[in-house]
């Protein structure tokens, strides 16, 4: 587990990069082509760790349930998100590492109820999901990097 947090926290690192790289207007354009921006896919990472960790458990996310329902596979931007969303979304992206990592190390995760991903992978245990997430996550920067060429 180790190298899966230490994967997960270097993968959260490059994303917090975005803040500092781009502006409100960047991180909310939805390039011609594209379905998304940068901070939808930033808000769908947190929000999938969630769901993936922690609902997949049988347990409470640590993110509202507006927030889920806004970027949840499946969504798309809806709307321009506000400077005070993206400072939540940027604390999220380091809190819930932390958060995360403490829950696991204190054995909070008890039950794991199996599931399918919406694209066919079979995760059959926690560490199943914390494989996938990372995995999951790199999908996503790598939607980004291409995304970023076009703000």
């Amino acid at each position: 587990m180790e190298s899966i947090f230490k994967t997960w926290k270097r993968s959260r690192e490059i994303y917090l990069e975005y803040f500092d790289s781009y502006t409100l207007e960047q991180l909310n354009k939805v390039p011609e082509g594209f379905s998304n921006n940068l901070i939808w896919n930033i808000g769908h990472v947190i929000v999938a760790q969630q769901g993936l960790i922690y609902k997949t458990s049988g347990l409470e996310t640590y993110v509202s349930k507006e927030l889920y329902e806004r970027y949840k596979s499946g969504t798309k931007p809806s709307q321009q998100i506000s400077e005070a969303e993206v400072s939540e979304l940027k604390e999220f992206l380091v809190s819930l590492i932390e958060k995360t990592e403490s829950d696991f190390f204190e054995g909070i995760f008890v039950t794991f109820n199996e599931r399918m991903t919406g694209t066919g992978f079979h995760l059959g245990s926690l560490k199943d999901a914390f494989e996938f997430n990372n995995y999951h996550e790199g999908v996503h920067l790598g939607l980004m990097m291409n995304i970023r060429k076009f703000v």
